[in-house]
């Protein structure tokens, strides 16, 4: 049985040679006339002065990739997760055309609401800060886009806002949230591939993208995906890529302190800034505005050791993980990002007695993983012999290590951070465990 999904033009588009733009690493995207419309648009050409990865490139600089990019990516992976899942029964009765419409649509518009910097600022979790898939309203339910998805799509702009923000309601809705938010979604497929790329490391790209989608099915209740038995191998790898790529690179020691003093800066200002505004812009323009609001007092000195002409990155003078030095760990890991600059400012003050000179506080910064926690990978897959569903962690001691077990314990640090005049002086004090701890036991206290 196959399924009207397949005469879908996009759909049909990828066996053209003709209306393709390329995108690395010799990657055709087939665009449709209709799918022109979208990207055309100013809201949509935006994520181009976006980078995907923010300040990674501060260590891997050719990192300079760009959401738009990436959004094309992720658009041209949906088809082929559309290609191959219409050939399933359970999955072609369950998704209409109408609806593969709608996943082709929020995938290509998945990325709207990322401003620069987008996931360091919201890691903060601020009560003034919009999630970014909320802020993407204000993108998709008028002005252009919203004017093309009526006209050019058929699509009313609050199905696509639903998909993408909103909890599922049914079986259906369930399935598409699960190819875009999900153990092996098109995004996480296309950033792990694109980042390792465009950073110049292995990890990310070594897993099987083409045998993980034609072992793509539905999960035993018919409302997720899954894999077949012979995408077990790809699914692993693919588990191994992720943790590798957030220890060497999203969460290496020199990104996270460039990360660090971006939200210390923006801590300072976010007060004084107008945010609908601010995020509406591109990146240049928002560094801009923060470097002149902050002028020259503390926020404008960190920003500058980001983006001036030297850089001039917070050093690391402590490091915990939860198999070393747990206490410490479990102490400071999750807690509120407003908590985390009072122990800082705590231990600036202690840092200040032992050292008999003035810390500012602002020259002590605490990174630790944030409140909010990674996914679980957490996936049936289908051995068709036996026609038995089976978690994969229940067959997969890779899966069970690095998925199943707190995944952000594993590759996240705590790490105290100090100002490059400081650093030296902070790492020769044989007590700065204790001071950290003192100035934990204080915060708690306050």
């Amino acid at each position: 049985m196959t399924s009207g999904i397949l005469d879908l033009p996009e759909i049909r588009a990828l066996a053209s040679q003709r209306g393709l733009i390329r995108i690395p690493q010799e990657i055709d995207v087939p665009l449709t006339p209709r799918v022109r419309q979208l990207i055309d648009t100013a809201e949509f050409r935006r994520l181009s002065r976006i980078s995907q990865l923010g300040l990674v490139n501060l260590v891997y600089p050719a990192a300079h990739h760009t959401r738009f990019e990436h959004s094309l990516g992720v658009y041209r992976l949906a088809l082929l997760y559309l290609r191959h899942l219409a050939c399933d029964e359970r999955f072609s009765q369950a998704v209409s055309p109408a609806q593969a419409e709608l996943l082709i649509v929020a995938a290509l518009l998945h990325d709207l609401g990322h401003w620069p910097f987008c996931h360091p600022i919201e890691d903060m979790r601020l009560p003034s800060v919009p999630d970014h898939e909320l802020f993407a309203n204000s993108f998709l339910l008028e002005g252009e886009i919203a004017d093309t998805l009526r006209d050019d799509w058929g699509i009313q702009p609050r199905d696509i806002v639903a998909l993408l923000s909103e909890k599922p309601r049914d079986a259906s809705a369930q399935i598409l949230t699960s190819i875009l938010s999900g153990p092996i979604d098109i995004d996480k497929m296309d950033y792990l591939y694109r980042d390792s790329l465009h950073a110049g490391v292995p990890y990310g790209m070594n897993f099987d993208h083409q045998r993980l989608i034609s072992s793509l099915t539905l999960n035993q209740a018919g409302n997720a995906l899954a894999i077949t038995e012979k995408g077990r191998t790809a699914a692993e790898m693919m588990v191994f890529a992720r943790y590798v790529m957030f220890s060497e690179v999203y969460w290496h020691h020199a990104v996270r302190s460039g990360t660090a003093m971006l939200q210390r800066a923006f801590f300072f200002l976010h007060g004084n800034l107008d945010l609908d505004r601010l995020f509406r812009l591109s990146e240049q323009p928002v560094i801009d505005q923060l470097l002149k609001v902050a002028g020259a007092g503390p926020a404008g000195d960190l920003l500058s050791g980001l983006f001036g002409e030297t850089r001039r990155l917070y050093k690391r003078v402590a490091q915990f993980s939860l198999f070393q030095d747990e206490p410490i760990y479990q102490s400071l890991a999750g807690r509120p990002y407003p908590w985390l600059v009072a122990c800082g400012d705590a231990l600036a003050e202690q840092l200040s007695k032992s050292l008999s000179r003035r810390v500012a506080p602002y020259q002590i910064l605490i990174d630790a993983p944030p409140v909010k926690r990674e996914i679980e990978f957490k996936i049936e897959v289908y051995f068709p012999k036996e026609d038995q569903f089976r978690n994969l962690g229940a067959v997969s001691p890779v899966v069970e290590t690095l998925a199943r077990k707190q995944f952000d314990d594993y590759v996240k640090r705590v790490r105290v951070l100090a100002h490059p005049e400081i650093a030296e002086l902070c790492r020769s004090l044989d007590n700065l465990n204790g001071l950290l701890d003192t100035a934990i036991k204080q915060t708690v206290g306050a």
